[in-house]
């Protein structure tokens, strides 16, 4: 398989996720991750679908291999989480593959925007947690822990 690349239509609709939110109007379930740039330091702000899984905390999946944003997160491993005007400082927690497999089933379930992403980006087939399981160890799988 090639490598995978976001859809070419994902810079816009990222744009105007995060214009919108600057804006202060939340979009659907969607929120901004701010980090440091690895490589610039400067702010990079990626929308993202976190999620709660069955332990209550908060997660986001990757949605291809090699997204730059992860790569920012993973290096920065802190950062701010934005809805709308509200913002929360979060450290971000990198899982590993065999943390990652019961948190993908989840997200099959949970993110059905996420599993229309992967079946569009060649990913999975069907979306089945299965299937989104079997990505462990392919897509980066955070957590957030939220800062007091």
């Amino acid at each position: 398989m090639s490598e995978l690349r976001p859809p070419r239509y994902m810079k816009v609709v990222n744009r105007v996720v995060r214009v919108v939110h600057s804006l202060g109007i939340p979009t659907g379930p969607a929120q901004i991750l701010t980090v440091p740039g690895r490589k610039s330091g400067k702010p990079r702000s990626a929308p993202m679908t976190p999620f709660h899984h069955d332990d209550g905390a908060l997660y986001t999946v990757a949605g291809y291999p090699g997204a730059d944003w992860a790569a920012n997160a993973r290096a920065a491993r802190a950062g701010t989480l934005t809805r709308g005007r509200r913002s929360r400082r979060v450290k971000i927690v990198e899982l590993s593959p065999q943390e990652a497999v019961p948190v993908l089933r989840s997200f099959a379930v949970k993110v059905p925007v996420g599993v229309v992403f992967a079946k569009r980006s060649g990913l999975v087939k069907h979306g089945t947690p299965d299937e989104l399981a079997a990505l462990a160890g392919r897509v980066a799988v955070f957590r957030f822990d939220f800062e007091d």
